[in-house]
């Protein structure tokens, strides 16, 4: 079984930029800090290319901080550095939750895949503001983040740097009522990275899974949809589906690599049981994040 702390964590890093997507009208000022409860039903690939999948539910508490530097918002937990008009540069933290190799056939015998952790700089551009639907705003923006993985299993252990470069058209209905954004990547990952998912080193080697050694390279390219909805000001319902394809992944040839594509899917609440009457200065809530 997993380690039902290390999901709840891992959760707990994603849950932010799920339930605050959002949450008010673009140009609207936001509390400085509100906290409550949520719950997230998740579905997604073991792994970058596996058959098995891993699903959880989990409840999880929720803290959002809007300042001026750090934060917990739409954006992710981490640091905002310098921002401008067009430009923004953070530093921030993401999550992804453990697999158990007893639950992944193709990786019986072999270590667990622990809860990961992502941590680096990000470079945001606003790249256009387009009207949307019903003539509602939208915006057109632009992400690179370099991120170091962290693997937590029996201890914190680097696993190596990923690289996304991402485009997002996102917007939302009046009164912030609504939201929805379109996304669309490409990961990379150095040698590290892509060996934690692909390499089989001699000793896990099987009648049925051949020794390999995994190169840097191509993870897999993705596009994405997520929207939420507000019940009323203390309740918001979110939902995503991301589909990607692994066909071009430098590691395809991996026995570990067994689709060319696989799709991920969440639904969840958030309910805001308290917040600040202090007003986040100079927020506009416009840059939304998916998990």
């Amino acid at each position: 079984m997993h380690v039902p702390l290390k999901a709840a964590i891992a959760a707990a890093c994603l849950f932010p930029a799920l339930h605050a997507h959002a949450q008010s009208p673009v140009g609207a000022s936001l509390p400085l800090w509100e906290f409550g409860l949520g719950a997230a039903a998740l579905s997604t690939p073991a792994y970058p290319g596996a058959d098995d999948r891993t699903t959880r539910v989990l409840p999880i508490p929720f803290l959002l901080y809007r300042g001026e530097v750090l934060r917990a918002d739409q954006s992710g937990i981490g640091a905002r550095l310098f921002r401008s008009d067009r430009l923004e540069f953070d530093v921030g933290l993401s999550g992804a939750l453990p697999s158990d190799s007893d639950d992944v056939e193709a990786r019986a015998g072999m270590p667990d895949l622990g809860a990961l952790f992502e941590f680096g700089p990000r470079l945001k551009i606003r790249v256009a503001d387009i009207d949307a639907f019903g003539g509602q705003r939208g915006r057109l923006r632009a992400e690179l983040p370099l991120r170091a993985v962290i693997e937590a299993r029996g201890g914190l252990r680097r696993q190596g740097w990923t690289f996304e470069p991402k485009l997002a058209y996102e917007t939302r209905g009046e009164r912030g009522l609504w939201s929805f954004e379109a996304n669309t990547s490409v990961v990379f990952g150095d040698k590290r990275i892509n060996r934690y998912f692909y390499e089989v080193a001699p000793q896990y080697a099987t009648a049925s899974r051949d020794a390999y050694s995994a190169d840097a390279g191509l993870v897999l390219a993705r596009v994405g949809l997520f929207a939420t909805r507000q019940l009323n000001p203390d309740v918001r319902l979110f939902g995503y589906v991301r589909y990607e394809s692994y066909a071009g992944s430098a590691n395809r040839d991996s026995p570990l690599h067994l689709k060319n594509s696989g799709t991920s899917a969440g639904i969840g609440f958030a309910w805001t049981l308290a917040r600040s009457s202090r007003r986040a200065a100079g927020f506009e809530p416009v840059d939304p994040v998916t998990p």
